[in-house]
């Protein structure tokens, strides 16, 4: 069976760093894709960032580029955030996803195959 496991969200202030991470377990995939996405109260689902499990690759929404930075440790079936310079508007639930089979680095969230169940960012102003 399949798990995705965030940690590392929490309480930070406007301008501070956190970094959240994501353990898969179970069967991995080397051709698969790993995303963060994030959903605000009342908002829909929305893209973060994207890597591909084997090259590296990345994507960024531009909302964070130049923010964030996500990343991968193969050896550890794990996948970072590295969220720096935050916002308010980055207050959300976090969640981890991952496409088994994939072929770029981001998909919609209706095409990853396994969430996690997320970790709450809060950024106060």
């Amino acid at each position: 069976q399949v798990q995705l496991v965030e940690s590392g969200g929490g309480l930070v202030q406007a301008g501070g760093s956190l970094r959240l991470s994501c353990v898969a377990s179970g069967r991995t995939f080397s051709s698969s894709a790993m995303g963060w996405f994030r959903q605000a109260p009342g908002k829909e689902r929305e893209f973060v960032a994207g890597i591909s499990w084997s090259g590296g690759s990345t994507y960024y929404a531009d909302s964070v580029k130049g923010r964030f930075t996500i990343s991968g440790d193969n050896a550890k079936n794990t996948i970072y955030l590295q969220m720096n310079s935050l916002k308010p508007e980055d207050t959300a639930i976090y969640y981890c996803a991952r496409r088994r089979f994939a072929y770029r680095t981001h998909y919609g969230p209706s095409d990853y195959d396994d969430w996690g169940q997320g970790t709450q960012v809060t950024v106060s102003s």
